[in-house]
């Protein structure tokens, strides 16, 4: 009895720690060969995008402020939101070789837990910043100090890390007996769940209550402040000034729109509405598409970035010709 106790363990613990195989999101049709073309088009984009940002960002005085300090964090997240899960879909689809190690699986599930959660709290306090600026002005230095824009985010950054972490630990203690087959593009905690040999039902309960609370309380700050925002701008005198307050909202409105949108619509719907096809349509959105839309967003729209371009542009041309 002992013996049998001892192999089933050993059989459990074996079967638990195995290698995942990832099914991807494309075939090698003529038609998922240009879509994997132009997704990895749109991934080259953001990278070199988010690269760019946070150079000028920290390369020119001028954008030494609390928006673009944290606009420059914001970069760095959606750089390694796209590092996450791109490079390991790209390198499956072209090798052909569709494992991954039970190990590296729960680390990247946990890391998009992380980066997910953090962007969207930073999202959330970048828009207390506007509220500030825009209602307080003459007390926005004082309320945005360096070490308040330090606090927001290292809590954003906390906060998230501490939910993927709390995630990636849960889901590699599960035993997985049966089937290794995660039917999307990387390790998603709901998709893994889904292949556990025990009952998952009362963590999948605290996941979803999780979830909510993790996009409603930064999205809740969002409306909150854009609701103070909004007030202000009605009692300003001047319509110019406050069509120039909207203007600098409009880019952190455009980002949040793209990145809630698609992350209320993954992880809020109740599982009996999620489909494999739809939530890999979606995760490429959020995944890939939105870190590349928001240097842009950022940066078209914004005449400091701009200069900064300008002014890091001359510099290469008069730096070559000597």
């Amino acid at each position: 009895m002992m013996v049998n106790n001892r192999a089933t363990g050993m059989w459990l613990n074996e079967s638990s720690t195995g290698d995942f195989i990832l099914l991807g999101i494309f075939s090698h049709s003529p038609d998922d060969l240009a879509h994997f073309s132009l997704v990895m088009v749109v991934f080259s984009v953001a990278l070199c995008g988010n690269v760019l940002l946070l150079a000028l960002i920290c390369t020119d005085s001028r954008l030494h402020t609390p928006m673009y300090f944290f606009l420059s964090q914001l970069s760095l997240m959606d750089l390694m939101l796209v590092c996450t899960s791109v490079p390991k879909m790209a390198t499956s689809f072209l090798s052909d070789r569709k494992t991954i190690s039970f190990v590296g699986c729960g680390m990247q599930a946990g890391l998009l837990v992380s980066l997910v959660g953090s962007e969207g709290l930073l999202l959330g306090l970048m828009a207390y910043d506007r509220y500030v600026a825009i209602s307080h002005p003459l007390h926005y230095s004082t309320r945005m100090s360096q070490r308040v824009c330090l606090q927001i985010t290292c809590s954003s950054w906390a906060f998230g890390t501490l939910d993927g972490f709390a995630q990636m630990v849960v889901v590699m203690t599960f035993p997985y007996c049966g089937s290794r087959v995660v039917n999307h593009f990387f390790c998603e905690v709901p998709t893994l769940l889904k292949l556990a040999c025990v009952d998952t039902s009362l963590f999948e309960t605290l996941l979803f209550a999780c979830c909510v609370f993790m996009l409603l309380l930064p999205f809740s700050i969002i409306v909150a402040s854009y609701v103070r925002i909004l007030g202000s701008v009605l009692h300003m005198h001047s319509a110019q000034a406050g069509k120039r307050a909207l203007a600098t909202c409009s880019s952190h409105m455009t980002a949040v729109s793209l990145f809630y949108g698609a992350a209320m619509f993954i992880y809020l719907r109740p599982r009996r509405y999620r489909t494999p096809s739809h939530d890999k349509v979606v995760s490429i959105f959020y995944t890939v598409l939105t870190p590349m839309l928001n240097p842009l967003i950022y940066s078209l729209r914004n005449r400091d970035v701009m200069g900064a371009l300008r002014k890091g542009l001359d510099c290469c041309r008069s730096s070559s010709q000597h």
